[in-house]
């Protein structure tokens, strides 16, 4: 079933050729160790041919988020160095020098939140991690996929849960999965078990010492929200540490303040963080298929930070990996796939 344009959040998840996340949390490891004895400014040029100044981490009181120092932004980084391109690599810290959430794979849920967590610990950092694999994802779109059933999915979870243990997270719930129940997406013999399994997932994440749960739910794109309150409430939402709305979207911040504190009244009075990740120019307006998926002329957002003003929003958070791809439109890779020329454009259009 086709659904309405403005309701997807368009997730994303990384495409085939992407890195595997343990292969880059091991490296992180190093590298963050590294990054804490480099120089402390310049224009990103380093000392001798082809050097590259290291990703650093953001002031702790600013952003408690770890910032991956192996990331594809970083990456990116240091092949424009490399290649002459200094401009492009300046844009591209835009992106690299920021905190982004790492999508635990469905493979080594276990291997993957350890490494995460523990490369985050080392740097002094909480871990931000997206959980996205209810089965049944996606509806069958850009991001289908997902566990092969409930029981794959609560060993998946329980796997995740292990990997992290007593060190810190900020974890973001299964992206769409309560919104596409509500508008049908998902088909309706499917929604008693996805309640259930989003119960589950709450209660085990939450009973880690120091993981905070983010059910998502959904953007301001999203005309009825009077129609998400029981589901939210259904899913576990009131026995998480609150809610996460607009990701991978690109409604306005102000916007999606709104829309959050329309659904905490409904909810317990719960608090939410917002992916502002690609929101610096709002929604694309320019008309055409699809309007969520890579649109150009997309601009980053305000930076990672748990000072945002509010003392109902508990963070500003780069959910969305910024330079990854939605899908196959607009001239795109595969979801979740690295794109440095979509990644390019992000950074040129957004502020120092």
């Amino acid at each position: 079933m086709d659904v309405p344009q403005q309701h997807r959040s368009r997730t994303g998840d990384r495409g085939p050729g992407t890195a595997a996340p343990a292969l880059l949390a091991g490296a992180a490891l190093l590298l963050s160790a590294l990054s804490g004895c480099s120089s402390d400014g310049g224009d990103g040029e380093g000392e001798g041919d082809g050097a590259t100044r290291p990703v650093q981490q953001r002031p702790k009181d600013e952003a408690p988020f770890w910032v991956n120092p192996d990331g594809n932004a970083a990456r990116q980084v240091a092949a424009y160095e490399k290649d002459g391109k200094k401009d492009e690599a300046r844009q591209i810290r835009k992106i690299a020098e920021q905190p982004v959430a790492e999508w635990i794979g469905p493979e080594r849920p276990e291997d993957e939140a350890r490494g995460f967590t523990q490369a985050a610990e080392k740097a002094d950092r909480d871990a931000v991690l997206v959980l996205y694999n209810i089965p049944h994802r996606d509806c069958g779109q850009f991001s289908k996929g997902g566990a092969a059933d409930g029981n794959a999915y609560r060993a998946w979870i329980d796997g995740v849960a292990k990997g992290i243990g007593d060190r810190h997270a900020t974890v973001v719930l299964e992206p769409d999965a309560v919104l596409h129940m509500v508008d049908k997406c998902t088909p309706e013999q499917f929604h008693e078990e996805r309640y259930d399994l989003l119960n589950g997932a709450i209660g085990t994440l939450t009973s880690l010492k120091n993981t905070k749960v983010y059910l998502d739910a959904g953007n301001a794109g999203w005309s009825h929200p009077d129609a998400l309150f029981e589901p939210l409430k259904r899913s576990g939402v009131e026995k998480a540490d609150g809610f996460a709305v607009n990701v991978s979207n690109f409604q306005t911040t102000e916007a999606s303040v709104a829309y959050g504190k329309t659904l905490s009244a409904k909810v317990g009075g719960k608090p939410f963080v917002i992916d502002t990740s690609r929101n610096g120019r709002g929604p694309y307006a320019g008309g055409g298929k699809d309007p969520w998926c890579n649109p150009p002329g997309r601009a980053l957002g305000k930076a990672p930070t748990t000072k945002t003003g509010d003392p109902q929003v508990d963070a500003y958070l780069w959910v969305k990996r910024p330079g990854e791809s939605d899908g196959t439109c607009r001239g795109g890779p595969q979801a979740g796939q690295w794109w440095p020329a979509y990644a390019l454009k992000l950074a040129e259009n957004s502020a120092p």
